[in-house]
């Protein structure tokens, strides 16, 4: 090896012995091979005992792997012997012999008690003060800690000081104390040494609590002067993000606790980002090691960097959770715990358990714990890099490694055992050109030094080993059994057997691995167990499979045998490169640690695959301009300044250049034309007929439609849940704001999709005038200026609490990193979109939604997902989508059917892998082992678009050095435009190149080729940058600016979708893909430098997503049916990639039906600028265009009214069908299929593209990948596993090393569920301290690429802000009232704001109620009756049938709300305070005695504590007096005098009870009146109302009853006010005698104000919202208000908004909301019996009893129509049977002959009654039947006898004013309960015409007899038996008889 360290092997000598080694331990049945490693070392030279400040090894501890049973003891040992002299031997040491009968067993103290840490880590041990426990290491049994308490003034402190000599200790297990001698103790604890007891040999590692409150090892005991190993921490300190970490992509490795590159075990987590360019530089640093000289280093040193393995990641964070006791830990003192087989340490590496415990400092009592200092490193020990980091100039390491220590002193140089360290050969990587890769297995790795650069160390695979690391809990979700873990053997078999079946074009993937491991586990539970002996057999028979690829390296002694073997062999030179094995499998079999193993990989492709793997894309990237920058292509570059033929490039395109004389070639014909000059883009313009296409139209599609459907009624259960998290009733107002990733095209884009779509419009946030130019204000990119405006963005959402904002979070998966960790990283800013959206003020905002959109969500679905899974919005599968679509519609084509696609057999997939071009770049990698491949695939690249362009122009001899991928690419690029009927249309060329420097080189290069060529005017170059605008040529864009018919000489193009037709080559570049839309034009997707570098699902599927788009569904269908090519293939040449090509798409040329078929792109709407998306269709379309868009209008149409139902408006102008867009659902084509033929022929020959048939078909985009990518996307049908088995995102790793496994199936909500138990952020992602409960207004869209989630959330906030309004609205009756037929000839009074009451007296009384309500109710017959009513009457029937006019409302600020509103201004008024406020309200019993109900009455009062000042209570406070009543001269602006009565059933959330804002906030007296069955849901819901509670006889009752109770009610408390007050010296009258009686549905109140005559549009003319405080008090101050019986308003309709009234004031029916004079109308009844009409039964007595009833003409009320409770029908049902058929019984049965035996039903008398005159009494009044003239005479009371019959209403009593009824004959009489004013003399009055029927209605069956003898009514009436009736009620219900009879 060119190095003769002390303890190296001689090569010969290390050969023969492993040969011997290896034969003897095949021959031996015994399996103990011969220990003869030994014997061939030298005698050891002397090691050079120079003090050397820098030169001490730096061990890492080994993590505590429960695979690791028995791992090496050599690390401690080296330790042990550090006082001794290395070179001479141990002395022997005689132990003194136990006393008889004690206990000798290992890990026992004598007197037998367990001392080990694994049995006794969970008892509680007493440790006197003052001692600490400790633990104590046995020679004998070196897996196991003895736990021992010894007095800490014996231990040494921090510092390696201040340790008293002696020892004192006391024995833990048999609790024996005060040992004063460590040998005495030693000896009671059975350490059975050899050598002289030492405590500071023996005792190790201080013992600490892990956060479960179990014993475990904790750090080393410092027994040196830690002055001599400490470095510098400084260089440690610093910021995490820049260092390459390795845990960034090693999944697993270190699980993401550390970004550390060199994560040992015991040390803190702490974040480093200088390290890992400090010690390990450029990554040819480990070449030359002289620069880093150690730092105070005598001449004439011989320095040794040591390196650790830095990367002993198998055990990353074990250790983190103890306390770590010395703030530096000296490298030496970290060493390896051996372990017992079955010893599991709860800190397991991988899992969540050990994140959890690693996060806090240790206990108070170490003081000098600094979280800033990892295991210091002493600056010239290098570890090797897990990653190759790349750092600009060796300059700024030389700069940045020599840290001053803090402390002087001198490093002891350590013996080093020759087995444990490996020197790696100089020049490894030229000589050999690879640099290999050591996986990490299990075991313990040697120390590097020498050449480290060469080598890299990967955890790669460790995790595979970990299976044993699992909880129980794990293993049970898996269905496994800790009996099923597999033994170190089987993993090391499983390991050959995966890396021997590998092609020689793969790379090992760890979820490959994993998996094999988890069946293994699942397939084989008895786990054979395999001797030492066999193993190695074994193992090289699983090799011997490879075929040589595969090699088996066993040892005895130490891995780091085999490792220096396998790298001496290789750097041994070219003569043995040709048997040179891709992977070699190091075994170590020592008979002390059990069987140990690594892998190294020396494959070239292989190694340098794993090795850039393990980078991220930044540090890629970082790594790709550090080797443009440095010139380290140089080499590469002089290779590629010739052509395939060996001519130089550039003096073959001079001289071409020359030969054309400045002429180019131009795109329509494809000759060699004159200059650039005579170019007309005339000829290009399309025909101006085709312009109108262009319309601007923004389409929703279904699948739009049901997402957003799904996002908002997400929203609405959110504000559903209870939770208080969202309350959508107090928004009235939606306004957004998009953040994007930083790309100036992307905020184009979505700016755009905002304007198409309307949306600004129809929230109100802008009108249409200025939505055009302020929708770039609405989107934000997430760069350096977002903080100003989220700041200006927040303060819009502190200062609008009634609008609800939505933050849209679009392709949220782009940079999640903490904002922590953020720093720059290659150029960009990180962490910001952390900063903006989980700040706190975000978090906080209660009027704030956040909607994270994503089409790669894996990473925010983890185990801290901050999204709930329940708001997260999964767009609906294409395939159930594809099943109700028209053959020729648009679907889309994604991920998922690219991977299908190899299925298809086409002859030339639309996924292709370009083997050719993979061969070239394998030799070029082989060439250059020092360059990124990345490098080298660009300059290839180049090299090829390069030649296949002067193949086509200049030199045809060059086509055979091009792939024929590129050659038919570039081919198709070139001819395109200059097809028939393209006018110059073609297609674009995808290529993506991360690497913004190697980007700019590709443009430049193609551009200057392109010019030197003559094809400038052909295609266009551009260069695709997130961080720049678009730049094109000016020909281009008139180009586009033609074909588009666009007249504006100022526009240039925005966005990629604006370059629709456009031949051009885009060169993508920038990290990630940024959700771009690209136009339909674009036909190629170049991915071949996408290759192993992306080996995570989002890295790898985010690239191929650009070419997802929706392409035409028979067309996908057709692919898949044919299985094999069709004849007509066989006809074609094979030269061009597209011969055959089965998915050719249809010429972009500018075909009808292409065009319009509509660019259906990330929006699912109209592609581009609407006039770029969809380029003119030719004049050759076949079919009419009437045709071409009839069909998708007809479907579209339906959408559209679904949408409007909604609410939301489509688009701003409505949808006209011929500019409907083509949808993906229907395309303009409606022809039949297009022919085989057609559909397969070459791009040259498809100049048919007229056809319509043809050209509405849209083909997938061809996409070429590298071998690597493809391989992983080929999905099953590779031999490799698919993509979606990746790990999900490089910031997130997985929470277990088993899982089961990912299918494809797993889709939606499955797949989020099974990243959240399978995946866990690291800790650079912005989720790692996400808080523990999701975040509840928080969403998750997630969709695949362009499938049109733009233009679905869009379309979510219109219908959230319909919503929104519709909870702002309400639906109110708007029927017109009935018009009387002539006015009245009474003047109008001069006065309109008040009444005069002589003017009132003056008018008459108009008996016929004429609101609608009353429509099917009998009118009321007054001398001025119109003729006309009956047909009317009749025609209203029939319009009334249905339901009553409702139209819909905005609620105003003065509108009463029902239980759903809250706001802050009213909820204490109507929300309970909690727990306090039931219990607060008190009872009161009210009794008083009712004349009517000839009882005493007792009422309940609910009265809540702040309401008890309306009351007054006796002077004990608890019986309730009265209710107090104000005077009618009390005058108060604020004061509202009359109490309001409010009867509600049924509405206990829907009642409009809430009057706090009709009020306008003011005090007011408020009861609602509720029946007893009811009493506890109206607490419930309005704690803070009066209730007022009827007696339980009325539960069954009316609204009649509720009513009669009121009156009754408050006419006695006016009685008992009256006395009261009277005591105080206030007269009678003066007390205020009015109530207000108002429904639960009375909502908005309006006045009419008169105008000049000037109405508005709106509809709305002269009428304005006033507040029922207005109302009330208006009313209440008429002058003589005491003179009116009842006061009230008008109902609103929306005809009468227009008309101002013709009377302000006029005498008629009030019903609903009525002032109520309890004085006047004492002598005035309600019918408590009543259900229906009660009012108008009322009105009628209270008006004929002479009594003053007004209506103020210029207030409307307008009434809410609520669907549920109220006077809403019983439904009717038999009492004492179940019926079979559930038919509805019909109102004849409502009455029966008395004891007959028809069924008996279970409803009120009254009720049942009512409903059957109602509906039958066309039977009992057959001669009144729409007989205007002769009414049914009704006496003292109202029925409703159906519309047909009309009513005269007679008042019985004495004095009361009646109608003048001489002359009038009636057809009928009625007679209901009537009392004893009711005489037989009243009867004699009244004329009857013959036939005139009788109805007379009784409480029982005698008062029936009794009426009839008293009335003496069988004079003038003819009865029969059969005429008497009875209510179908059984006679506990009493029912109500009837007899009828004829006037004879």
């Amino acid at each position: 090896m060119g190095n003769s360290y002390a303890g190296q092997l001689k090569s010969a000598r290390f050969e023969e012995a492993l040969h011997n080694s290896i034969e003897a331990s095949l021959r031996s049945s015994s399996g103990d091979p011969q220990p003869i490693f030994t014997q061939l070392y030298l005698e050891p030279e002397a090691y050079p005992d120079v003090k050397s400040k820098a030169d001490m090894p730096l061990q890492g501890e080994e993590g505590q792997d429960p695979l690791n049973s028995h791992s090496s003891n050599d690390l401690e040992e080296l330790e042990d012997d550090d006082d001794s002299d290395s070179s001479s031997p141990p002395l022997p040491y005689l132990q003194t012999p136990a006393p008889d009968g004690c206990c000798t067993l290992d890990g026992f103290c004598q007197a037998g008690k367990d001392l080990r840490l694994v049995t006794i880590a969970a008892e509680p041990i007493e440790v006197p003060a003052g001692f600490e426990l400790v633990g104590a290491k046995s020679p004998s049994i070196p897996e196991h800690i003895l736990v021992c308490a010894v007095d800490r003034r014996f231990l040494p402190d921090e510092n390696g000081k201040n340790a008293l000599l002696g020892f004192s200790g006391n024995c833990v297990g048999c609790g024996e104390k005060g040992f004063r001698y460590f040998t005495e103790f030693s000896n009671h604890i059975n350490l059975k040494l050899s050598t002289q007891p030492k405590k500071q040999k023996h005792l190790k590692y201080y013992l600490v609590k892990n956060s479960q409150g179990a014993l475990c090892k904790g750090p080393l005991i410092c027994w040196k002067d830690s002055k001599t190993r400490q470095c510098s921490s400084s260089v440690l300190t610093s910021k995490p993000s820049s260092s390459s970490s390795l845990s960034s992509k090693e999944n697993g490795g270190t699980s993401g606790h550390s970004s550390s590159p060199f994560s040992l075990s015991d040390s803190p987590p702490t974040r480093m980002a200088h390290a890992s360019s400090v010690f390990f530089g450029s990554q040819d640093l480990g070449r030359d090691c002289s620069f880093l000289k150690p730092l105070a280093s005598t001449p004439g040193n011989k320095t040794l960097p040591l390196v650790p393995t830095a990367l002993r990641v198998n055990g990353p964070a074990n250790g983190l959770g103890v306390d770590v006791h010395t703030s530096l830990l000296s490298p030496s003192q970290v060493s390896l715990v051996p372990q017992a087989q079955g010893y599991r340490t709860p800190d397991l590496g991988d899992s969540p358990v050990s994140s959890a415990m690693n996060s806090g400092p240790p206990k108070k009592r170490h003081r000098s714990w600094h979280p800033s200092t990892l295991v210091p490193v002493p600056p010239t020990a290098v570890p090797v890099p897990a990653i190759r980091p790349v750092v600009g100039s060796p300059g700024s390491v030389l700069a940045v490694s020599s840290p001053q220590p803090p402390a002087a002193g001198v490093i002891q140089p350590q013996p080093v055992n020759a087995g444990e360290t490996v020197i790696v050969p100089e020049n490894l990587l030229n000589s050999s050109g690879v640099r290999p890769i050591i996986l990490i297995g299990h075991g313990t790795l040697p120390y590097f030094y020498g050449n480290v650069g060469n080598i890299v160390v990967s955890p790669l695979l460790v995790s595979c080993y970990k299976s044993s690391q699992l909880t129980e809990k794990n293993l049970e979700t898996l269905g496994l059994h800790s009996s099923q873990m597999l033994s170190v053997e089987m993993m090391i078999l499983l390991t050959l057997q995966y890396l021997a079946r590998l092609a020689p074009n793969q790379i090992p993937l760890r979820e490959e691995l994993e998996q094999i491991v988890f069946k293994a586990m699942l397939c084989c539970p008895g786990n054979p167990s395999i001797s030492p002996s066999q193993l190695p057999w074994l193992a090289r028979l699983e090799a011997s499979v490879s075929g040589g690829s595969v090699q088996v390296v066993v040892t005895h002694n130490s891995l780091g045998e085999g490792i220096s073997e396998s790298l001496r062999s290789l750097s041994e030179g070219p003569q043995h490169q040709q048997r040179l094995p891709t992977y070699v499998v190091v075994i170590c079999a020592s008979k002390m640690n059990g069987n140990e193993f690594c892998v190294l990989v020396l494959g070239k492709y292989q190694a340098r695959a794993l090795a850039e793997g393990m980078l991220t894309t930044n540090e890629f990237l970082k790594e790709i301009s550090y080797e443009l920058i440095t010139g380290k292509v140089g080499v590469l570059a002089s290779h590629f300044k010739t052509t395939s033929l060996g001519d130089n490039l550039d003096k073959q395109l001079v001289r071409y250049q020359r030969r054309r004389k400045g002429q180019v070639i131009q795109p329509f014909q494809g000759d060699v034309t004159e200059n650039i000059q005579s170019q007309e883009p005339a000829s290009m313009s399309p025909p101006p007929d085709t312009v109108e296409l262009l319309n601007r139209v923004f389409q929703i599609y279904p699948a739009q439609l049901t997402v957003a459907r799904s996002l908002l009624s997400q929203v609405c259960s959110i504000a559903d849940s209870g939770t208080q998290n969202l309350d959508l009733g107090r928004f009235c107002k939606v306004d957004f704001l998009v953040l994007v990733p930083p790309s100036h095209i992307l905020v184009h884009q979505t700016a755009q999709r905002i304007r198409q779509s309307g949306v600004l419009v129809d929230l109100g946030n802008e009108d249409t005038s200025t939505a055009q130019q302020k929708s770039e204000k609405y989107v934000v990119r997430l760069d350096a200026d977002v903080h100003t405006k989220m700041e200006a963005f927040m303060k819009k959402v502190k200062q609008n609490p009634y609008t609800l904002f939505v933050l849209i979070h679009d392709n949220s998966h782009v940079d999640l990193t903490s904002a922590l960790s953020g720093s720059v990283c290659h150029g960009e800013l990180q962490g910001l979109a952390d900063r903006v959206v989980n700040c706190q003020e975000v978090l906080d905002a209660m009027n704030l939604l956040v909607l994270q959109v994503s089409c790669f969500p894996y990473t925010l679905q983890t185990h801290q997902s901050r999204i709930s899974i329940h708001n997260e919005i999964h767009w609906p599968s294409s395939d159930h989508l594809q099943r109700e679509q028209p053959p020729h519609a648009l679907v889309y084509f994604g991920l998922r059917d690219y991977s299908c696609s190899l299925q298809w057999g086409v002859a030339s997939p639309i996924l292709r892998c370009d083997d050719a071009f993979e061969k070239m770049v394998h030799t070029l990698l082989e060439r250059h082992p020092h360059l990124h491949s990345m490098v080298i695939r660009s300059y290839l690249l180049i090299q090829q678009y390069t030649e296949a362009m002067m193949a086509l122009t200049s030199s045809p001899s060059l086509r055979d050095h091009i792939t024929p991928e590129t050659l038919a690419v570039v081919e198709d690029l070139i001819n395109a435009p200059s097809r028939e009927g393209s006018q110059g249309r073609g297609h674009m060329l995808l290529v993506r190149v991360p690497s913004l420097q190697l980007a700019m080189l590709a443009r430049e290069r193609l551009e200057d080729v392109r010019d030197k060529l003559g094809l400038q005017l052909c295609f266009a170059v551009l260069l695709g940058s997130p961080a720049s605008e678009l730049n094109l040529s000016r020909n281009f864009i008139n180009n586009l600016r033609t074909w588009r018919g666009c007249e504006n000489e100022e526009w240039v193009p925005h966005t990629y979708e604006d370059l629709e037709g456009l031949p051009c080559i885009i060169i993508l570049t920038g990290k990630d893909p940024l959700g771009e839309t690209f136009p339909r034009s674009l036909k190629y997707t170049d991915l071949r430098l996408i290759d192993s570098s992306y080996l995570t699902r989002t890295a790898l599927e985010q690239e191929v997503g650009l070419a997802c788009t929706y392409v035409s569904l028979d067309l996908v269908q057709e692919s898949k049916t044919s299985t094999a090519p069709r004849e007509s293939d066989g006809e074609k040449t094979t030269g061009s990639l597209n011969d055959g090509d089965e998915l050719e798409r249809p010429q972009s040329n500018g075909s009808a039906a292409t065009r319009t078929s509509g660019s259906l792109v990330e929006n699912g709407v109209s592609s581009s600028d609407l006039a770029d998306s969809f380029q003119k269709p030719s004049t050759s379309t076949s079919q009419p265009e009437g045709l071409v868009t009839s069909d998708v209008a007809t479907l579209t149409e339906g959408f559209k009214q679904e949408c409007d139902s909604l609410g939301s408006q489509l688009s701003s102008n409505p949808l006209k069908a011929p500019n409907v867009p083509p949808s993906n659902y229907s395309s303009s084509s409606s022809s039949s299929r297009s022919t085989s033929s057609s559909s397969t022929q070459r791009p040259s020959q498809s100049t048919q593209c007229g056809r319509a048939s043809k050209c509405s078909r849209v083909s997938p985009r061809t996409v070429i990948l590298s071998r690597a990518a493809y391989n992983l996307l080929s999905g099953e049908s590779g031999s490799q596993l698919s993509s979606f088995s990746l790990l999900p995102h490089a910031d997130v790793s997985w929470s277990s090393p088993l899982r089961p496994l990912i299918t494809q199936n797993l889709q939606g909500a499955d797949q989020s569920l099974y990243y959240r138990q399978w995946t866990v952020a690291r800790q650079h992602h912005a989720d790692y301290e996400a808080p523990p409960v999701p975040h509840p207004r928080r969403l998750l869209l997630s969709g695949p690429p362009q499938v049109g989630k733009t233009g679905a959330y869009l379309q979510f906030l219109r219908i959230l802000f319909r919503m929104l309004i519709r909870l702002l609205e309400v639906d109110v009756y708007d029927d017109e009232e009935d018009e009387e037929a002539e006015t009245t000839d009474a003047t109008t009074p001069a006065n309109t704001q008040w009444p005069d009451i002589e003017d009132i007296r003056k008018l008459p009384f108009d008996p016929n109620p004429r609101d609608p309500k009353f429509r099917k109710a009998s009118p009321v017959y007054s001398d001025k009756m119109p003729k006309l009513i009956k047909e009317f009457k009749k025609e209203g029937e029939n319009q009334t049938q249905g339901k009553r006019v409702t139209k819909s409302i905005r609620l105003s600020r003065f509108a009463a709300h029902n239980a759903f509103h809250h706001c802050e201004q009213c909820h204490q008024y109507c929300e309970a305070v909690p727990t306090t406020q039931l219990s607060e309200c008190s009872l009161h019993a009210f009794t008083f005695c009712s004349s009517m109900l000839g009882e005493e009455v007792q009422l309940q009062f609910f009265i809540p504590k702040a309401k008890e000042q309306h009351f007054v209570f006796s002077h004990q406070g608890s019986h309730l007096e009265s209710l107090r009543l104000p005077l009618v001269s009390t005058k108060n602006p604020d004061l509202l005098k009359s109490p309001i009565f409010t009867p509600t059933t049924g509405r206990q959330e829907h009642g409009l009870l809430n009057l706090f804002h009709a009020m306008e906030g003011a005090t007011h007296l408020h009861i609602l009146v509720v029946k007893q069955f009811e009493m506890p849901h109206y607490r419930k819901y309005w704690p803070n109302h009066i209730l007022l509670v009827l007696p339980a006889m009325f539960n069954s009752a009316g609204v009649g009853a509720a009513r009669f109770m009121i009156k009754e009610l408050s006419y006695h408390n006016l009685e008992l006010e009256r006395n009261r007050l009277e005591e105080q010296g206030v007269k009678r009258q003066d007390v205020w005698p009015f109530i207000v009686m108002m429904d639960d549905s009375c909502v908005l109140w309006n006045t009419f104000q008169p105008t000049d005559g000037s109405e508005t549009s709106d509809g709305s003319s002269g009428t304005t919202n006033v507040s029922l405080k207005t109302v009330l008090q208006h009313m209440e101050n008429t002058p003589k208000i005491s003179l009116y019986a009842i006061c009230g308003v008008r109902k609103w309709s929306s005809s009468l908004a227009h008309k101002t009234p013709q009377d302000p004031f006029s005498r008629c029916h009030l019903h609903d909301f009525v002032l109520l004079n309890v004085d006047l109308t004492q002598n005035v009844q309600y019918d408590l019996n009543r259900y229906d009409c009660e009012e108008v039964d009322f009105n009628l007595r209270v008006n004929s009893s002479g009594l003053l009833i007004c209506r103020f003409n210029n207030f409307f009320l307008m009434k809410k129509h609520i669907p549920v409770g109220g006077k809403k029908d019983f439904v009717v049902k038999p009492k004492l049977v179940e019926i079979e058929n559930k038919a509805p019984i019909s109102p004849s049965q409502y009455v029966c002959a008395p004891d007959s035996e028809q069924t008996l039903l279970d409803a009120p008398a009254q009720f049942l009654l009512e409903n059957f005159l109602q509906s039958c009494s066309r039977r009992l009044f057959p001669k009144a039947v729409q007989n205007r003239n002769n009414p049914v005479l009704s006496i003292d009371s109202y029925l409703n006898l159906s519309p047909e019959i009309s009513v005269c209403y007679i008042n019985s009593r004495p004095h009361s004013t009646n109608l003048n009824h001489q002359g009038l004959v009636f057809s009928g009489l009625l007679l209901y309960l009537c009392d004893s004013f009711v005489v037989s003399g009243l009867l004699k009055n009244f004329r009857f015409l013959k036939g005139a029927t009788l109805c007379v209605i009784c409480q029982d069956r005698s008062s029936l007899r009794q009426t009839i003898v008293r009335l003496e009514l069988e004079d003038e009436w003819q009865f029969r038996l059969r005429d008497e009736f009875q209510t179908a009620n059984c006679s506990e219900d009493r029912p109500l008889f009837f007899l009828t009879g004829r006037h004879v």
